[in-house]
């Protein structure tokens, strides 16, 4: 039941004409293609300034606005609460509009399974997944703990605490899949935002974090945080010392899949107009560099093909969680 990370180059996505990709077929009026875009656009960030959401959708609209992709204002705000639900409900209410965007996350799959948000991840017009982001298990830089060995001895003989980001994420199922599968416990405690959570990391309110690569690599790299293992397929180049999950017999996984979403019934140019931009976006140098250093799994699917990765990942994670006893 491994959720799959594709590894096909976004390149090649490109060759597939947009109506493979499922353009087209949103709700909403909003006038003739030529009048598109016209107006500022209102882009949601549905967690806290220095995730990986954050990072991802800042770097975005900042190759938008370098390679002068968008012609008018983009006013970025961070809306975080709720797991994403403050956000991504902000996104909702604005139904019918070709003027609202967000990225996602993990979040946007797993808040409305165990939350009444009013919206499901298919109720948004889709845009592009465009990579999964894998996990990191990290303690502080003067935890006793050296490694993943270290840290499951500890866990055995008290209960640890592990922070995360969302309140019944893929950094929940992280944590509590390798407890369950290490056969120890441990009291999972969520944060809105990645700052809170390291500060409470280094601060000794919580034994661990989890974190993506993206987020933690500079803390990493100047010793105040310690990785111990990673969901990665293979070992980070980056991080030559730290095991991945497949290679202690962990199994099913998951990571963090990030794409892009309009309100509900967005007009059926503006999202055909996203889907030809974010394909140019993807090609360009600080997109692949973005990609290479954020340890990003490139998996490319617009349109209708997102839509049908979201409906199928939901019910992963579902399935998870019931098995976790979070649902």
């Amino acid at each position: 039941m491994r959720i799959k990370k594709i590894t096909a180059l976004a390149a090649a996505a490109l060759t597939i004409p947009l109506a493979a990709c499922g353009a087209g077929e949103a709700g909403g009026g909003g006038g003739s293609a030529e009048d598109y875009p016209s107006e500022t656009l209102d882009w949601t960030i549905a967690f806290g300034p220095g995730g990986g959401n954050d990072i991802m959708a800042r770097t975005i609209v900042d190759i938008l606005q370098q390679e002068e992709l968008y012609p008018g204002n983009i006013e970025v705000q961070n809306r975080e609460g709720g797991s994403g639900a403050t956000g991504w409900g902000y996104l909702f209410s604005q139904a019918g509009s070709g003027y609202g965007v967000s990225t996602t996350s993990g979040s946007f799959i797993t808040t409305p399974l165990q939350a009444d948000t009013g919206w499901q991840p298919t109720d948004f017009t889709p845009v592009c997944l465009f990579a999964t982001d894998d996990a990191l298990l990290l303690v502080p830089g003067s935890s006793p703990i050296q490694t993943w060995e270290d840290w499951v001895a500890a866990a055995e003989g008290e209960r640890l605490v592990v922070g995360g980001i969302g309140t019944v994420n893929v950094d929940f199922i992280v944590s509590s899949m390798l407890a369950e599968q290490a056969g120890y416990e441990v009291e999972y405690v969520p944060f809105n935002e990645e700052g809170q959570l390291q500060t409470s990391l280094l601060s000794g309110a919580v034994d661990a974090m989890i974190s993506n690569p993206g987020s933690i690599l500079g803390q990493v790299e100047a010793g105040e945080v310690r990785p111990l293992i990673t969901t990665a397929d293979q070992r980070l180049e980056a991080l030559p010392d730290v095991p991945t999950t497949e290679e202690l017999g962990f199994e099913n996984i998951p990571s963090m899949p990030r794409g892009m979403i309009l309100p509900p019934k967005a007009p059926a140019q503006a999202q055909d107009w996203w889907i030809e931009t974010m394909q140019q976006v993807v090609e360009t140098e600080k997109w692949q560099s973005y990609v290479e250093e954020n340890y990003l799994t490139e998996d490319l699917r617009c349109g209708e093909d997102f839509t049908e990765y979201l409906t199928e990942t939901q019910g992963q994670f579902r399935e998870i969680l019931e098995e976790q006893g979070a649902l």
